[in-house]
């Protein structure tokens, strides 16, 4: 009995331990010597919580204020904002060219952030903030010098890809680029207040910015202006279009509705306000492309402007291709036949007096078959070589050696560049002898028609155009894809003065020996094709004169 009571009550030791110590603190409680909050009576964890509260409650405090650096400026996002969208908005107000540009600065100057989304309220810093609008002006050249340029698309001219082409370009010894500010299209790639410009995609956000882009580079910036095939104009404005005799509606062309009427006085002043817009932009050059009437389609059916002898009343300022004769119209002699080729010669009078005082030179495309003086081209498209150098600095005939089909009984001219690139620039320098034009000719940078393009075929070009007389020259691809020339450059500037002078904006070109130039072809005399490619010859063709479709411009 003992020995269980014993070991009882050493198993209930812990157990008084405990209670001992409860009515310890029960008597302090009493005695007022020791007390608990209410909450902790109540809840044992509440003290601890009360406690992490106050903590944290002291350690909140605001964020330091976000200060920008000079050039800089502070935004604060928007509920919705990310980088890229905040970088498109504020591009026209930085120094950059793309949006990427941008948002690529913009996580530069902010501790390299990562992420593309922002929080609503915060601040990051933008970067490369203009304190006013760029305003460039032309840097210019004598109407000789040495261009040697690629041609951009807008859309191209606009984004980051094209800035790489820019520059790469550049690396291999290019010193200029054609870009388009109109395309055939009618889409004007800037901004253009005008209220026949209703057609607008600002692939080009700010042109003086992009200009001064080029200058940076030391690049002759070439604008390219497509004249009088505009098929967005001739849709919203289908009284500015060729009209046709037969329907008394806009004529088409093979079935297109793309050509405005070339005489129409609207739309020769709407080009001109366009190209002194550019001029007054900044650019080196304006240069006019589809400076024509059409070519193709049912020539008898269409009708123009200039064909109705309009009356003084209905012509402003240098408006009429031809001013009527003075005194009464009984009196007056019978009017002569306006030529296409009139119009086209007094457009580009009125154009070249008022783009030579921006002090930006004045370029013309025109056709490579232009050259054969056949009278049904010059009929048609009304581009009398003669009459156009007298109004304008440089002359760039379109002479791919692909697009000579059926041209002096060369099967595949493509593969015979010597012999169109050579013939051709005899008969245009002949053409032009004494008018002080220079001929600055489109090459060709595709393979189409051809299974030798490759940069031997781009020297070639290059070579023979300058020992004809040739001063610089463009090269054209549609896609914007100049592989070969870049990898053809390298080779010619390392043969100086072979190839091309080297002519740098802004610097002084160095006097080299005279090119000698080969001897003129035979007098101009008409060549009659003898292959016909896809066109049915023209009601007003002659015998011996088949038409010829011609592309590109």
């Amino acid at each position: 009995m003992s020995q269980f009571s014993t070991a009882g009550l050493l198993a209930a030791r812990p157990w008084i331990a405990g209670f001992v110590a409860f009515l310890v603190v029960l008597a302090l409680i009493a005695s007022g010597l020791f007390s608990l909050p209410a909450a902790a009576v109540q809840n044992p964890h509440a003290a601890h919580l009360l406690q992490v509260k106050a903590e944290s409650k002291k350690k909140i405090e605001p964020p330091a204020p976000v200060i920008a650096p000079p050039g800089s400026e502070v935004y604060q996002a928007q509920r919705g904002d990310s980088i890229p969208s905040v970088a498109r908005k504020q591009l026209k107000r930085t120094k950059y060219l793309t949006s990427s540009e941008v948002a690529e600065a913009i996580r530069a100057a902010n501790g390299n952030r990562q992420g593309v989304f922002l929080k609503s309220g915060e601040q990051i810093i933008i970067p490369g903030i203009l304190d006013a609008p760029i305003v460039e002006k032309s840097v210019p050249v004598a109407r000789d010098f040495e261009v040697r340029a690629i041609y951009l698309t807008g859309v191209m001219a606009g984004s980051d890809h094209g800035v790489r082409i820019i520059h790469h370009w550049r690396e291999v010894g290019g010193n200029a680029v054609v870009f388009d500010i109109k395309d055939s299209d009618g889409i004007v790639n800037i901004a253009f207040d005008n209220p026949l410009a209703s057609g607008q995609r600002h692939y080009i956000p700010d042109l003086p910015k992009f200009v001064h882009f080029l200058h940076s580079q030391n690049m002759h910036a070439i604008a390219r202006i497509a004249i009088f095939r505009d098929e967005h104009l001739v849709t919203s404005h289908p009284e500015l279009a060729v009209m046709s005799r037969r329907t008394g509606q806009p004529w088409r062309e093979n079935g297109k509705l793309v050509w405005t009427d070339p005489s129409n006085p609207k739309v020769q002043d709407y080009n001109i306000a366009l190209a002194k817009f550019v001029a007054q932009s900044g650019v080196d050059e304006v240069q006019f492309d589809y400076v024509r009437f059409p070519a193709e389609g049912d020539q008898k059916d269409a009708a123009f402007a200039f064909q109705n002898h309009p009356s003084e009343s209905d012509c402003r300022d240098g408006a009429c291709p031809v001013a009527p004769p003075a005194g009464p119209p009984t009196d007056r002699p019978k009017a002569k036949e306006v030529q296409r080729s009139e119009v086209i010669a007094d457009f580009l009078k009125r154009t070249y007096a008022q783009l030579h005082p921006t002090g930006a030179l004045f370029s013309l495309d025109v056709f490579g078959v232009m050259a054969w003086q056949r009278p049904v081209d010059l009929s048609h498209t009304g581009q009398d070589i003669v009459a156009m150098s007298k109004h304008c600095d440089v002359l760039s005939p379109m002479i791919y050696p692909s697009h000579f089909f059926g041209m002096d009984g060369i099967a595949h001219p493509g593969d015979a560049p010597e012999h169109f690139i050579g013939e051709s620039m005899d008969r245009f320098k002949l053409i032009t002898k004494d008018s002080g034009v220079v001929i600055r000719p489109w090459l060709q940078a595709f393979a189409w028609r051809t299974k030798t393009y490759s940069p031997k075929y781009v020297e070639v070009q290059i070579e023979v155009a300058k020992q004809k007389g040739g001063i610089g020259f463009l090269f054209w691809n549609a896609n914007n894809d100049y592989s070969k020339p870049y990898t053809a450059m390298p080779e010619m500037r390392a043969a100086k003065g072979h190839y091309f002078r080297g002519d740098e904006v802004g610097v002084k070109p160095e006097p080299v020996a005279a090119t000698p130039v080969a001897s003129v072809a035979a007098s101009a005399t008409t060549i009659t094709p003898t292959v016909e490619t896809g066109l049915a010859p023209s009601p007003t063709a002659t015998a011996g004169h088949a038409a010829q479709k011609i592309w590109r411009h």
